[in-house]
């Protein structure tokens, strides 16, 4: 029989890697997301089929009905992850007899099974010592903040061109703004109380990424809520002015928008 404790060397390298993977879990699911969103308008705005629907529905609400639908499929998806993984873990500690106890607030394993090694134990031990409930809803809060934040100025650039090829020079911003979130991120992981980390988990368009690698090390309640209230708010203000970008961009044609163009169009 083996059995697995938690060690600061093992839970310091399981709270690296489980961030960067939610983090990058996070990059891939805004991303993919967001460029459908942007793909739909932009046919939409192709196939003058959005003429007829922005004659019923105000911008704003057309806007952010594109956005929670897509959601929602996000949300059903990773839904969908968790179970698997839930019954992944279940049918590993049926087959090598894990077993678990708590000892001085610490989650340990042990195996009846001499084929899962003390070391891997010690891994799992250290993972299931993550505050994986508080890791799992910030995760959910995160997503729908940052896909809300990213998808509005997505659905916002599809309208504003008539084309994926004019939309890379939109698109170049905020993929620099989210590699600059890995980056930081990536450090956050290695010092997660740091003046940079703060910061950048306090920023919205970085929050979302660098607080999702800074929760598996432990962050106090009050600091995500803060972060999580100035995310929600700013994804309102960005809703407002890309649904204003949305309502003149949907209907203009032939001309390749600059950024001056977007701002005139704000005062609209």
């Amino acid at each position: 029989t083996f059995q697995g404790k938690k060690t600061t060397k093992a839970d310091s390298f399981v709270g690296l890697l489980f961030g960067m993977f939610l983090a990058f879990l996070l990059y891939m699911l805004i991303f993919a997301y967001g460029g459908m969103i942007m793909a739909s308008v932009i046919e939409e705005k192709s196939s003058r089929i959005i003429e007829v629907i922005v004659s019923s529905v105000k911008p704003f609400y057309l806007i952010s009905g594109k956005i929670v639908g897509t959601s929602l499929a996000g949300i059903s998806q990773f839904i969908v992850w968790a179970i698997l993984f839930y019954g992944f873990s279940f049918l590993i500690s049926t087959t090598f007899g894990i077993t678990s106890t708590y000892d001085n607030n610490e989650f340990m394993l042990a195996a009846e099974s001499n084929a899962i090694s003390e070391a891997s134990l010690n891994m799992l031990s250290a993972f299931f010592n993550l505050p994986l409930v508080n890791i799992l809803i910030a995760f959910i809060f995160y997503f729908i903040g940052g896909y809300f934040l990213f998808s509005s100025m997505f659905a916002a650039i599809g309208a504003a061109v008539d084309n994926q090829t004019d939309a890379q020079q939109f698109m170049l911003p905020i993929t620099f703004i989210v590699i600059i979130a890995l980056y930081v991120g990536i450090f956050t992981a290695e010092n997660p109380d740091g003046v940079v980390s703060v910061i950048f988990s306090m920023i919205p368009f970085t929050s979302p990424i660098v607080m999702m690698m800074r929760i598996p090390n432990g962050v106090p309640i009050t600091e995500q809520i803060i972060s999580l209230l100035i995310l929600y708010l700013t994804v309102i203000l960005i809703i407002w002015i890309a649904a204003k970008i949305y309502r003149i961009g949907i209907l203009m044609y032939g001309k390749k928008p600059s950024y001056k163009d977007l701002i005139k169009w704000l005062k609209y």
